[in-house]
């Protein structure tokens, strides 16, 4: 299935890193089984984080999954970080040198409320340097699909608002601003699959299909030295 993961330029040498589509898991599947599938694929544990659109970010150091946060940082090699959505952003993080990585799921409630600058923070304090760290922003919702209300709007900054007069209502440009607040967190480092998830049939999209139950998985980790 060379079409079920996407992998970023930031999956080099001993990181791993990548965004699945819905090649690799299919609606039926339980996001227990996908998370099977991706351990059982990369030949690695598999920590993961649900999705309450929220700003929390959980250190871990073994498999297992965490409640209530939607961000995880580990310094364990040989531990996979995994993260869903189905729309909203996911930031892959990755500093090779230190051996420490972040993933964080960053709908619209956590990118206002910071997830990415609370990842990198967690990070640092494990070592981890914003000018070394790489990242990676996996496919989501695009500009033109994400049209919100005025009081979403109002808590975004104004840079990253959009109007036309063929918009009923603003829209939003999450991927610009995940970019500002990586770079304020010291990462330059940044690349974007721009890829719409609304748009392109390949992923899934809540909001295109009306809710779903499938997710995409983002993951990112760094292989132990044999």
């Amino acid at each position: 299935m060379t079409d079920a993961i996407l992998r970023p330029a930031l999956a080099d040498g001993r990181v791993v890193a990548g965004f699945t589509t819905r090649a690799f898991s299919p609606e039926t599947d339980s996001l227990e089984s996908a998370r099977a599938r991706l351990g059982e694929t990369l030949g690695m544990p598999v920590a993961s984080v649900g999705q309450v659109h929220g700003a929390d970010v959980a250190v871990v150091r073994e498999a297992g999954h965490v409640d209530a946060h939607d961000g995880l940082v580990t310094d364990q090699a040989g531990l996979v970080l995994s993260v869903v959505a189905a729309d909203c952003a996911l930031v892959l993080l990755a500093d090779a040198e230190a051996e420490v990585v972040g993933a964080c799921h960053s709908g619209w409630r956590g990118t206002v409320a910071g997830i990415v600058g609370e990842t990198v923070r967690q990070m640092r304090a494990l070592g981890g340097e914003p000018g070394r760290t790489r990242a990676y922003l996996a496919p989501c919702i695009s500009t033109e699909a994400f049209e919100v209300g005025e009081e979403v709007a109002a808590a975004f900054d104004d840079s990253v608002v959009l109007r036309k007069d063929e918009w009923p209502r603003p829209h939003v440009d999450l991927r610009a601003d995940l970019r500002r607040q990586l770079a304020e967190a010291g990462i330059l480092d940044v690349e974007v699959e721009g890829s719409c998830t609304v748009a392109d049939e390949r992923f899934y999209s809540y909001r295109g299909e009306g809710g779903t139950p499938g997710r995409m998985l983002g993951f990112v980790g760094i292989r132990e030295i044999p």
